[in-house]
């Protein structure tokens, strides 16, 4: 049976209007601030979190200087001609030098973090040297790589290969790296990574600069001769 317009008109029933009141102004208005009061405070909590995520964002971004020593082993001996190439020991004057270099390292504050070096004796040895006189060297972490050796005597490719080594095994963190080697490559890459003829001799060290969020983003920024020089030091610059 369909309702009649009386069920569905506008009035209220009897029944209803019985019953109901009009809300109490008071009432309305209360619950009015409350709604605001709460809308504007998850707002204010929502603008707070942004601005704090945006100063961290920016702190993380920012560019670090990142800090390369080339170094060339110390002079060798020749005194036992049987040995091969990689077995050579130093000599008394390269045990010197390796001596008066590291002191100056430390002086001009270039302590290096993390050293990557070849793994033939002399190269060792004049490690080893340094870590004696310097402790900031023996507190470094190092890696011994066979490659550095072997790449060295290769035309060209010892810059590209020493860039791969560092971005291995460095992390963000750290800022000062040192490779130890051999010349003509620790040369070559000197010159290829600072777009300039750099000559290094046994015991020299090519001190290079550039900026990087990371390891990987300073060499691809930097390129090849992008790399700012900031000095190199050799045994005689030491006295």
């Amino acid at each position: 049976m369909g309702m009649g317009p009386t069920a569905m008109g506008s009035k209220i029933p009897n029944v209803l209007m019985h019953n109901w009141s009009p809300p109490c102004p008071s009432i309305i208005k209360k619950n009015y601030y409350s709604s605001v009061k709460r809308e504007h405070s998850g707002r204010l909590a929502s603008q707070s979190l942004v601005i704090e995520t945006n100063v961290t964002g920016t702190a993380e971004d920012q560019s670090v200087a990142r800090r390369l020593i080339l170094l060339r082993h110390a002079k060798s001996s020749w005194e036992f001609p049987s040995l091969r190439d990689h077995d050579r020991p130093l000599s008394k004057a390269g045990q010197d030098d390796a001596i008066k270099v590291s002191q100056r390292l430390q002086q001009l504050g270039w302590i290096p973090q993390l050293i990557l070096s070849s793994d033939a004796v002399r190269t060792r040895q004049t490690l080893e040297i340094m870590q004696q006189h310097v402790q900031g060297f023996l507190e470094a972490e190092v890696h011994f790589i066979s490659s550095f050796y072997s790449v060295a005597a290769m035309d060209g490719q010892t810059a590209e290969h020493l860039q791969k080594a560092i971005c291995k095994y460095s992390r963000d963190e750290i800022l000062t790296v040192m490779c130890m080697g051999h010349n003509r490559g620790w040369e070559e890459a000197a010159s290829m990574f600072t777009g300039a003829f750099i000559e290094l001799k046994t015991c020299n060290a090519a001190l290079l600069e550039t900026t990087g969020k990371s390891w990987e983003e300073a060499f691809t920024a930097a390129g090849m001769g992008g790399w700012k020089l900031q000095g190199i030091v050799t045994p005689t610059s030491c006295t």
